[in-house]
């Protein structure tokens, strides 16, 4: 082998940094691998929820964010045109993945860790170490390179299908005038879908469209045209940087990890399947996955299918009932009505979507009261 190391991180992104991180704080000699060179631009609506902040405090990251002005309040559209715009429990940013992810993989150099540019095509167990492409081994190899990961191909795991699968557009575009709110307009006629526009602070902000795929193929200029119908304010012909991406969504994940690969952020579709948020679980996902793989290596798979189990499996049960019921746009409009008469409701939902939140009958209570009296459940 031409290079050795105790755990080799493929993929850079907020997963592939989170256990770069993590696996350097235990001590072990760690490789990352990214094709590109950064800074460079990632698809996504840029959007950095609270709690993937909490992770990076807790993997001493501090200035993640420096420098963009916090978002204090998230305005919702529901199919119907109900609307509830309300402060977040803690303030959200929005920070171009241009810019966010080249800080992440300077604090994981600065930690220790080797970056390196390779597209990685080959992953092979030989005896007790990972090796890629032929050249490269490792004691445990953690996949984080994304949605048409070569690791999890490594695994026997297929890619998300249909219905368990988004496909995105995202652009910039002048911020909308008013207060800094993140806004999500959700689509009656094209549900599960919809549109969004998260302002970053000097002036311009992501915009953006997603649905999820149901077999019918999409275009480009489809996609464009129902971001225009559900955000009026926004001309496409002033929207900049217009990348495609998918979304596997959390609602059909390959097993975790086998032996000594494991699998992170989106490689392992942790996106969330109610707002498409991902960069909370690419960096809690990513840090549990580097702390497994500096134990014993032919044990890391077990120790992080644990972990995740014990960290993120409950929220993932959650927000996977939460997204059978949301199947149902009626439902989704009486969630917006729950928001908008209670505020704990709103502060429940938006933790759902945006982090490791959980449904609780409280909540289910209030939007079953919003329903058409012929759709509630019958009382008990």
């Amino acid at each position: 082998m031409r290079d050795e190391f105790d755990v080799v991180v493929v993929g850079a992104g907020p997963a592939g940094v989170g256990a770069a991180l993590a696996a350097r704080r235990a001590g072990a000699g760690v490789l990352l691998l990214d094709r590109a060179d950064f800074p460079r631009d990632k698809a996504c609506g840029d959007g950095i929820a609270v709690g993937a902040l909490d992770v990076l405090a807790e993997l001493g990251v501090t200035d993640a964010v420096a420098g963009y002005p916090p978002v204090p309040t998230l305005r919702l559209v529901a199919p119907d045109g109900g609307a509830v715009t309300r402060r977040l429990p803690r303030p959200a940013f929005t920070v171009p993945r241009e810019v966010f992810d080249a800080r992440l993989v300077a604090a994981a150099v600065d930690a220790g860790a080797v970056l390196a540019r390779r597209a990685v095509r080959r992953v092979e167990v030989r005896g007790d170490r990972v090796v890629l492409d032929g050249e490269i081994a490792a004691g445990v190899v953690v996949g984080a390179d994304g949605a048409a990961s070569v690791v999890r191909r490594a695994l026997g795991q297929r890619n998300n299908p249909d219905r368990h699968l988004a496909l995105a557009i995202r652009g910039y575009a002048p911020a909308l005038p008013g207060p800094p709110t993140q806004l999500i307009v959700t689509s009656a006629a094209r549900w599960p879908a919809y549109a969004w526009a998260f302002p970053i602070g000097d002036g311009r902000a992501n915009v953006g469209y997603g649905e999820v795929l149901r077999g019918d193929p999409l275009t480009r200029a489809q996609l464009l045209d129902r971001l225009a119908a559900l955000l009026p304010g926004t001309d496409p012909a002033t929207v900049s940087g217009l990348r495609a991406h998918h979304l596997p969504l959390s609602t059909f994940r390959p097993v975790p990890g086998r032996g000594r690969m494991l699998l992170a952020g989106d490689a392992l579709s942790l996106i969330n399947p109610l707002t498409g948020e991902g960069i909370f679980y690419a960096l809690r996902s990513g840090a549990l996955a580097g702390a497994a793989a500096t134990g014993v290596p032919e044990q890391a798979a077990r120790r992080y299918a644990a972990a995740l189990r014990r960290r993120l499996g409950r929220h993932l049960r959650h927000s996977s009932a939460a997204a059978w019921l949301a199947r149902h746009r009626r439902i989704v409009d009486a969630t917006v009505r729950a928001a908008s008469r209670d505020e704990r409701a709103f502060g429940t939902v938006a933790e759902l979507g945006l982090g490791d939140g959980l449904l609780n009958g409280r909540t289910l209570g209030l939007i079953a009261l919003g329903l058409p009296a012929r759709q509630r459940p019958p009382a008990h």
